[in-house]
């Protein structure tokens, strides 16, 4: 069942995080493959590791600030790839969002943000959330189990019934994943916030990976939905928001 190269870099990252923010209890979802409130955190991706631990990072550092700034009055959801930041959740009553943006947008490493925070009378309830982390749950086992769907390198946030997808992907791994995601049950829209790479930069960055498990694997085998893609071209990187009906 090739258990120990998935969890390899994992307990890499949940040691450097411990030592950051000494905050071990988040690594918990990233050594089951679960999902941390509504994000569902990927075991093994194509950033690195230090990479990881900076987004990590980034995440507490905007969510506490905007917590310490309006308290109660917003639940907030941060998640940072590749220092693009993505906030979701609730503001009450009073549209924060200028505000929210520019938090997050002076926080040390982030190169943009998206803010879907949405204004509210009400936040989420206990039960719109826990529907929302049984997308998270259900839109990860479609992509794992979808033929040429790198689903170990995209993260799935869903807030209010609406799936965000995030991670380095080709142009044709991304639409795949979008359109894979838009057919769970319950999903009102999904939001494509990928970083389109080309075709080589993800061969590369994938044999990287491949030799950083070796090591610790016997196994050569392709991971389930991780089938190599067919051909596909880019204009380049870039961050694409795009919203699939």
């Amino acid at each position: 069942m090739r258990l120990l190269a998935p969890f390899v870099r994992p307990f890499a990252l949940c040691f450097a995080l411990s030592s950051t923010v000494g905050l071990m209890q988040g690594c918990v979802p990233l050594l089951i493959g679960g999902a941390a409130a509504t994000t569902g955190i990927v075991a093994v991706d194509r950033r690195t590791v230090g990479q990881q631990v900076e987004d990590k990072t980034i995440e507490i550092k905007v969510a506490n600030s905007i917590r310490t700034k309006f308290g109660d009055s917003v639940r907030v959801n941060t998640t940072s790839y590749q220092g693009v930041v993505l906030v979701t959740g609730d503001s009450l009553g009073n549209d924060r969002k200028a505000e929210i943006t520019e938090i997050a947008s002076k926080t040390q490493s982030v190169k943009s943000v998206s803010n879907q925070v949405n204004v509210v009378k009400e936040t989420a309830s206990f039960g719109e959330l826990s529907n929302d982390t049984w997308i998270t749950s259900k839109v990860m086992t479609t992509l794992a189990t979808t033929n040429e769907i790198p689903s170990r390198t995209i993260i799935v946030v869903t807030d209010r019934s609406v799936v965000y997808l995030m991670g380095l992907v080709t142009q044709r791994e991304g639409d795949l994943a979008a359109a894979a995601a838009a057919q769970v049950s319950g999903v009102k829209r999904v939001d494509k916030l990928f970083q389109v790479i080309s075709a080589a930069e993800a061969n590369k960055l994938d044999d990287s990976n491949r030799v950083f498990n070796k090591s610790s694997s016997s196994s050569n085998t392709t991971p389930l939905g991780e089938a190599p893609a067919a051909a596909a071209t880019s204009s380049g990187a870039g961050v694409e928001v795009l919203p699939v009906k």
